[in-house]
């Protein structure tokens, strides 16, 4: 394995400082190094992967040092069109290291939604146009092929990508951990949500731990799984399904389990879901400040005020808790309950972390569409 050390290092010595990206499982220890060892000025934790590129690109201008772009090939797909427009030597030629993480690699085994993404993360890249090369797990190969790799983006002003492997990077503890003093955990939330909500209500809820917690929950209560609908891929847009569904279903509640960082990620939904407003969804962002499926890298969730926001772009009701007892008597008094003029958003400000031994879903995508769907329509 590399040390998170060496990478770091091998790149300062090329006067390499600026790093951008959406945190990564693969990249985790890679991450948390650079996030103790740089300042919040050059270590940046952007929205999506396209705005890191945007970021990247910003201080490539402003210095004419080569960034370094970190994300997992999930987010190949967000940055697709600022490399084909912005980055590309056809248009202004902006040099980019790009460090991706490479989930669901053919033949080694992954979750459902890595699968595809897996399969066509070296295609993407040829189809784009941009060199790159699979980093070696042995120190001495990697720091060749790292400068191989800067040598080529410095003499031709291009992009260049290194995929990272699981299991590349040797392990790191994040030491500049940020805490929050909430009380109330992710997964009693969820449970007091689901506890409270109608037998015809369906719930479409998010990548990563959400649906993970939700769909245990469900296991435990011998409910079945009929009623959700996990968002396991497409980080950031479960709150437009949701939309998609209360505007076609408008004789059941459709509540949406969102994160902070996956609505921050594309934030302008909700300006979408202000302007449509249905009166049967209600949106629930459960907001820790951190990305706990990768690492629990920090967002700026805590750091800004979600209600404000919803409010601005026109949800009709807008609610924020941080504890159980509140959050029950939200859900259970005349405030939450009864149909209001549109959209409900709620805040539900929780602790960071999650349980260790945490299952995944054991249902299919496929399955689990196909059964939400019979309810839905019955």
């Amino acid at each position: 394995m590399i040390r998170p050390q060496f990478f770091y290092d091998t790149l300062a010595t090329c006067g390499i400082n600026f790093y951008a990206g959406v945190p990564d499982s693969l990249l985790k220890n890679l991450c948390a190094y650079i996030t103790d060892h740089t300042d919040a000025t050059h270590n940046i934790i952007a929205a999506n992967e396209g705005g890191a590129v945007g970021l990247a690109a910003g201080h490539y201008m402003a210095t004419g040092q080569i960034p370094v772009v970190c994300m997992q090939n999930s987010g190949l797909g967000n940055i697709i069109n600022p490399l084909a427009s912005l980055t590309d030597p056809e248009v202004y030629k902006i040099p980019i290291l790009l460090v991706i993480g490479w989930r669901g690699k053919p033949g080694v085994h992954d979750e459902p939604q890595h699968i595809k993404q897996g399969k066509v993360t070296i295609g993407l890249l040829n189809v784009m146009g941009i060199d790159y090369t699979i980093l070696s797990k042995e120190e001495d190969e990697a720091k060749t092929q790292i400068m191989k790799a800067i040598t080529y983006m410095q003499a031709t002003k291009q992009c260049y990508a290194l995929i990272i492997e699981r299991d590349t990077f040797g392990s790191y503890t994040l030491q500049n951990v940020e805490k929050n003093d909430l009380a109330l955990t992710r997964e009693e939330a969820i449970q007091t949500v689901v506890a409270s909500i109608g037998k015809k209500d369906v719930v479409v809820s998010t990548t990563g731990m959400i649906s993970r917690e939700l769909f245990e929950y469900r296991t435990a209560t011998n409910e079945g799984h009929h009623r959700d609908f996990l968002t396991v891929g497409s980080m950031g847009h479960a709150s437009q399904i949701a939309l998609g569904i209360a505007m076609e279903k408008h004789d059941r509640r459709v509540w949406c389990f969102d994160g902070d960082g996956a609505s921050i990620m594309h934030m302008g939904s909700m300006a979408i879901i202000g302007q449509k407003s249905p009166k049967n969804l209600i949106h629930i962002i459960f907001n820790n400040g951190a990305h706990d499926s990768v690492g629990g890298q920090p967002t700026v969730g805590l750091k800004i005020n979600l209600p404000a926001i919803a409010q601005a772009v026109g949800y009709k009701l807008v609610l924020s808790v941080d504890n159980k007892e509140d959050l029950q008597y939200v859900l259970t008094s005349s405030i939450l309950p009864h149909t209001h003029e549109g959209t409900t958003f709620m805040e539900v400000k929780v602790k960071k972390g999650n349980r260790n031994d945490l299952g995944r879903p054991t249902t299919t995508p496929i399955q689990n569409k196909d059964a939400f769907m019979e309810f839905l329509n019955k």
